[in-house]
């Protein structure tokens, strides 16, 4: 079993990631600015950390096997989070993507077509550089993995679809993903390291 460091543990993703994590018999060390809320659980660890401050980040990773990204990325940027990481000296980073990234058509991503909606654009853009930078990065053992264009609350059906960098759209056309089918599929590829330096997506 693993010792994960969640950064983000108290959102609608993180807090899924913590649950599923904790589910598979792993330790989670839950980080976020409040986490009062968190119910205290065998084998989490919840601790006030501002991603923002660097040494502090640095100090409440050091020691895991793994750190789980769960931020948005126009508030943390990837050196917030990949600074912190690589000071604490972990060397496995799985980052909670965005889906505007990944593309319609050869040359074409989702955050350029038309219609896309400019309340999420900053959001998208600034997830679509994250990547960039982890794509540059020669030292980490980085994972981005992106969700579809609706990411909601939803069942846990334990059955969807994995692709690369194509946006999934399922046979009503709709591209969509539950929390909790891609908390399963995250915690999938921290214990099978499928898609080690790359960017991997899940929808049904």
């Amino acid at each position: 079993m693993s010792r994960i460091a969640i950064i983000g543990a108290t959102g609608n993703v993180g807090s899924r990631l913590t649950h599923e994590a904790l589910r598979r018999g792993h330790t989670v060390t839950a980080l976020a600015r409040d986490t009062s809320k968190l119910e205290k659980r065998e084998g989490l660890d919840a601790r006030d950390v501002d991603a923002l401050a660097l040494d502090a980040l640095a100090d409440a990773i050091a020691g895991h096997d793994a750190v789980f990204s769960a931020t948005r990325f126009s508030s943390v940027p990837e050196n917030a989070i990949v600074g912190a990481v690589k000071r604490a000296g972990v060397e496995r980073l799985l980052v909670v993507g965005g889906a505007g990234s990944l593309y319609l058509a050869p040359g074409q991503r989702l955050l350029d077509a038309p219609g896309f909606p400019d309340a999420y654009r900053a959001e998208a853009t600034a997830g679509a550089a994250f990547l960039d930078a982890l794509r540059r990065d020669r030292e980490l053992n980085w994972t981005f993995v992106s969700p579809s264009a609706e990411f909601v609350s939803g069942p846990r059906t334990q059955r969807f679809r994995t692709g690369v960098d194509e946006l999934l759209v399922d046979a009503n056309g709709r591209s969509w993903i539950s929390f909790d089918d891609f908390a399963i599929a995250f915690l999938d590829e921290l214990e099978r390291g499928a898609h080690i330096k790359q960017r991997f997506t899940v929808g049904y």
